[in-house]
C-alpha cells in the first residue's frame, strides 16, 4: 500500500474511531466496531495501529491535534493575562463541547504516553507565562504557575463534565479561573511599585528570552540567584 493510500486509510479509521467515542465513549471504540465504520479489514487496523489502546492512543493525539489547532487559531493579543484568561476559557469549552476527547485526554492518566502534541500545549502556556513574567506582572516562577494552572483548569473541566448540564453551576469556571490568576499574576503597576520578588520573575524570563553576555555558568548562577529572591 503507498503512503498516500496509507495515510487516508488511517485518517478514516481515526474520523470512524472519533465519532464512536462521540457518541458512545471509550467502551465504544472497539476494533470491530471501528473496522466497520471506517469500512476496512482487521488486519488492517492491526497493522497500522497494533491494538486497541494503539488505536486510543492515536485518537487521543488526534484530539490534542483539534484541540492545539484551535488553541494556536486564537493568536496573541497585547495583554498577556487576558491571553492567559482567554485561553483557561478556551479550555473549558473544549472539554465541554468534546467530552469524551476531553476525558480520553486528560481523566485517563498514562503520563509516559502522552503524545508530543501534549507537549506543546504545555509549551504554548509556558510561552504566555513567560510574556506575563517579563511585563513585571507573575507572582510565581513560571514552571509552578503553569502546574497550578492546569491543575485548576483541568479540574474544573472534568468537574463540569461528570454534573448534568441541567445541574452545573454557570460561574463555576470564571470563578475558579479569577481566583487562579489572581495567586498567578500581578495588576499592571509603575516599576517602581513592583514587588523585588516580580523583579526578579521578570529578569529571570528575560535572560531566557532575549541575548546578553553573560557566559552559560554565569547565566545558571544568576537564574538560580533570581529564583531563590523570587522563592523568597
Amino acid at each position: 500500500m503507498s503512503d498516500v493510500t496509507a495515510n487516508t486509510t488511517r485518517e478514516r479509521i481515526l474520523v470512524a474511531a472519533a465519532d464512536l467515542l462521540a457518541d458512545g465513549g471509550a467502551e465504544a471504540v472497539s476494533t470491530r466496531a471501528v473496522a466497520a465504520a471506517a469500512n476496512v479489514q482487521a488486519p488492517t487496523l492491526y497493522r497500522l495501529f497494533g491494538d486497541k489502546q494503539g488505536l486510543l492512543d492515536a485518537v487521543t493525539a488526534h484530539g490534542f491535534e483539534q484541540y492545539l489547532a484551535r488553541k494556536k487559531s486564537l493568536g496573541p493579543t497585547g495583554d498577556p493575562v487576558e491571553d492567559l484568561r482567554r485561553g483557561w476559557d478556551g479550555h473549558v469549552e473544549f472539554g465541554l463541547t468534546h467530552p469524551a476527547f476531553y476525558v480520553l485526554m486528560y481523566g485517563v492518566p498514562q503520563p509516559e504516553r502522552r503524545p508530543a502534541t501534549a507537549a506543546e500545549t504545555d509549551r504554548l502556556l509556558r510561552a504566555v507565562l513567560e510574556r506575563i513574567a517579563v511585563a513585571g506582572r507573575l507572582r510565581m516562577p513560571a514552571e509552578a504557575a503553569a502546574g497550578l494552572i492546569h491543575a485548576a483548569n483541568t479540574g474544573v473541566t472534568l468537574s463540569l463534565i461528570a454534573t448534568p448540564s441541567a445541574d452545573r453551576d454557570p460561574e463555576l469556571s470564571a470563578r475558579t479561573r479569577e481566583i487562579v490568576l489572581a495567586a498567578v499574576t500581578a495588576d499592571a503597576e509603575p516599576t517602581g511599585n513592583a514587588s523585588l520578588a516580580t523583579r526578579a520573575l521578570s529578569l529571570e524570563a528575560t535572560l531566557t528570552d532575549q541575548a546578553h553576555p553573560l557566559s552559560t555558568a554565569e547565566t545558571a548562577l544568576l537564574h538560580e540567584w533570581l529564583l531563590r529572591i523570587a522563592h523568597r
